[in-house]
């Protein structure tokens, strides 16, 4: 049986991978991002598309009006949306103390009010029993990401998660956490990572490669799956052992 699947950040990277599995599944699909001649580009048969900027509260509420009509209930939501901070527009001017709360107040928005905002605009419309909530963190919640700000804003999306799991659970709802490590051809980095830092990533896994979208969008498929139905409340990591425990 078809099931609804809303996509945040579907048009690119560990998103779109994502969607196409699901569609090569039969699922009826939403792509929703900021941008929507990214969004009409992408090639996901089936999928209809849907402009927000997800860190706007009356764009979220456009969004849960148009699933409403069009979908009724949703059966899995992917937060997809997110990104490197960094590739935002710099804070104006010179002050250290700008820059950081810019910096910050980015990565917030960009990956975890993104999510925040979808989840609970989204909360009353998931499927009961059976609905299934994927968020996509990253191995920076673990160990950093630098300046602190990203890594902070993934490692944020944990305890939300665990929270959302107790809260759903006994709707027959699952919440879930998926902590990807590098993932190549997302665009995360930029048009091009620097290639010593590629191989210093690649060199960290355990069966020394670099990860791919399709390794994050499978996971994602079979925690939506029934046989992932008593899986909740649970952080998968996907970095080819880089990282490991917790």
């Amino acid at each position: 049986m078809a099931r609804n699947v809303v996509i945040s950040g579907g048009g690119t990277g560990i998103g779109l991978a994502a969607a196409r599995v699901f569609a090569e599944d039969g699922d009826r699909v939403l792509l929703v991002g900021r941008r929507g001649e990214v969004l009409e580009r992408a090639d996901v048969p089936g999928a209809s598309t849907y402009a927000a900027d997800l860190s706007d509260p009356g764009a979220v509420r456009g969004l849960a009006a148009h699933v409403e009509r069009e979908f009724g209930a949703v059966d899995v939501l992917v937060h997809g949306a997110g990104g490197n901070g960094q590739l935002e527009e710099p804070a104006g001017g010179d002050d250290p103390l700008d820059r950081v709360a810019h910096e910050w107040t980015v990565n917030f928005r960009l990956n975890t009010l993104t999510a925040a905002l979808l989840t609970e605009g989204l909360k009353d419309r998931l499927a009961s029993p059976g609905g299934r909530v994927l968020f996509i963190s990253s191995i920076a919640a673990y160990r950093g990401s630098g300046s602190g700000a990203y890594g902070g804003a993934k490692a944020a999306l944990h305890p939300y998660a665990h929270d959302l799991a107790r809260t759903l659970g006994p709707r027959g709802i699952t919440v879930n956490v998926v902590a990807p490590g590098y993932i190549e051809g997302t665009g995360f980095f930029g048009p091009r990572i620097d290639p010593a830092r590629r191989e210093r990533l690649a060199g960290e896994t355990l069966d020394k490669r670099v990860g791919t979208p399709g390794d994050v969008a499978a996971t994602l498929h079979w925690l939506a799956s029934p046989g992932a139905g008593h899986i909740t409340s649970q952080i998968v990591q996907v970095n080819g052992g880089a990282e490991r425990g917790h």
